[in-house]
């Protein structure tokens, strides 16, 4: 099991993923975040070993995952799923996984060929702000704790255009009366 502080892309700070005894297995520069909303992933020790960044031209959210500088995946938001986000991780190859369940309060799975593989839940912890990243045994947990970081930056994204629109919206209104 590792631990991910949730919100941290608003902070822009760094922060450590731990294991389920508090050890730092990563650490997540969040001061690289830029207009392609790139993320580094670091070993215990400060080498680079993974990084997570926005395709800036896609019809749909889609961010790159490179673990040790090679291309491992690309998570995007499915295009139509009625009432409930759903991300897809396309991995090289016929082994990609789903993303689904309560996306925006961290209660969710992920799955290949129906199978959960990983669970993300805010549930299993009582230190607040925090969600934990449940891994099975034989699953790339850099994968999927890097996938995992991909989502928050897609639906923090999403936030910020909608609270952008409300703005605007309200600006307008102002602005009419």
């Amino acid at each position: 099991m590792y631990v991910i502080r949730e919100k941290f892309f608003s902070i822009g700070d760094d922060f450590d993923v731990l294991d389920e005894h508090g050890t730092k297995v990563f650490r997540v520069d969040g001061k690289v975040l830029s207009a392609r909303d790139k993320v580094v992933i670091e070993d215990a020790s400060g080498t680079e070993v993974a990084s997570v960044h926005r395709h800036l031209v896609s019809l749909r959210p889609t961010y790159e995952i490179r673990i040790g500088g090679e291309k491992a995946a690309e998570v995007r938001k499915k295009l139509f799923t009625p009432f409930r986000d759903k991300f897809t991780i396309d991995v090289p190859g016929p082994e990609d996984l789903t993303m689904k369940g309560d996306l925006l309060d961290h209660e969710y799975v992920i799955e290949r060929d129906g199978r959960d593989v990983a669970a993300v839940s805010k549930r299993w912890l009582t230190i607040r702000d925090t969600y934990a990243v449940q891994v099975e045994a034989g699953e790339d947990p850099l994968l999927i704790i890097a996938s995992v970081l991909a989502l928050d930056l897609a639906l923090t994204r999403e936030e910020k255009k909608e609270e952008e629109k409300k703005e605007k919206k309200e600006k307008k209104r102002k602005e009419d009366e």
